[in-house]
């Protein structure tokens, strides 16, 4: 394996420091270093990296374009190390971190409200909660825990079921204009707002009641189900959602339905871990708190 290309800590924070100044001897001033001492380990930096990142014009420093192009990586780099350095000190020493990856939807309106309290009950385990659209990211080792929605089945996982799912449509109250819907065909009137991770269900809800609608695909695409609720909200159209997404909207009245049918998914969501974890006690500890709240 060839040697890797890394420069120091030092030579990066004296060319990013002497860059956003355009000046040695102020960067090193920013720097408690000598202006000799900056130029030094910028000159290194350029012979490491063969370009010159700057033209000394007249006692003045102007990025090269180079120098450009470098200063917005090394920008990069020294804003995730101080992240990674200020998030190590959130912890304490007997603190564990458990990565957790959650669909958006599922995160913001079913997770989060479901976690109120695990914090308390377990001070030393910190959670770590991203969005992934899929669960991959538990064979790649960048979670713990993973809640999905799918077949629960996942090679080297372990998949608990936590419930099923129906459909139905929802749409904001003025859309209507106080009228009422006689069939579910009048509903492809409408604007048909569309989820990019359920392309068939528009086209399954009118299957299921014996319609083949023309505007089953057409409309306005969200990637997640959490943006769809947001534009039918806002009355761009109707919406087909999970019912557990919109109970808090459909009971304060900001969501009606325009048609009762409601389809039951092909599917259901899970919480998954890797086989060996079972018995880890920060994993143990979340799936008995999310049995405990299913």
């Amino acid at each position: 394996m060839s040697k890797r290309l890394v420069p120091s800590m030092a030579a990066l924070q004296c060319f990013e420091a002497a860059a956003r100044h355009l000046s040695f001897t102020r960067a090193a001033e920013e720097l408690h270093l000598t202006q000799s001492a900056v130029s030094k380990q910028v000159a290194q930096l350029e012979d490491m990296l063969r370009h010159h990142l700057f033209l000394r014009i007249r006692r003045r420093l102007q990025l090269t374009p180079a120098g450009a192009l470098y200063l917005a990586e090394v920008n990069k780099i020294l804003t995730q190390v101080d992240m990674s350095s200020r998030y190590i000190l959130s912890y304490g020493e007997q603190t564990e971190v458990l990565k957790v990856a959650t669909q958006p939807s599922f995160g913001v309106r079913w997770l989060i409200p479901n976690l109120k309290g695990f914090g308390k009950r377990h001070p030393n385990i910190h959670l770590d909660i991203r969005n992934e659209m899929e669960p991959f990211a538990l064979l790649q080792g960048n979670a713990d825990v993973v809640f999905f929605f799918g077949q629960g089945t996942w090679p080297g996982a372990t998949c608990i079921e936590l419930f099923g799912e129906e459909m139905v449509p929802v749409c904001s109250p003025e859309l209507l204009q106080g009228r009422t819907l006689n069939d579910a065909s009048e509903v492809a009137d409408l604007v048909l707002l569309q989820a990019t991770s359920r392309p068939e269900a528009w086209h399954e809800w009118f299957l299921e009641q014996d319609l083949h609608s023309a505007n089953s695909y057409h409309g306005p695409r969200f990637d997640t189900f959490y943006m769809c609720l947001s534009a039918a909200q806002a009355g761009c159209g109707v919406a087909l959602v999970p019912r557990y997404l919109v109970a808090q909207e459909l009971a304060e009245g900001k969501l009606v339905v325009p048609w009762q049918h409601a389809m039951k998914s092909n599917g259901a969501y899970f919480l998954a871990f890797s086989e060996h974890a079972a018995e880890v006690p920060k994993v143990r500890s979340l799936v008995e708190w999310i049995r405990e709240h299913v």
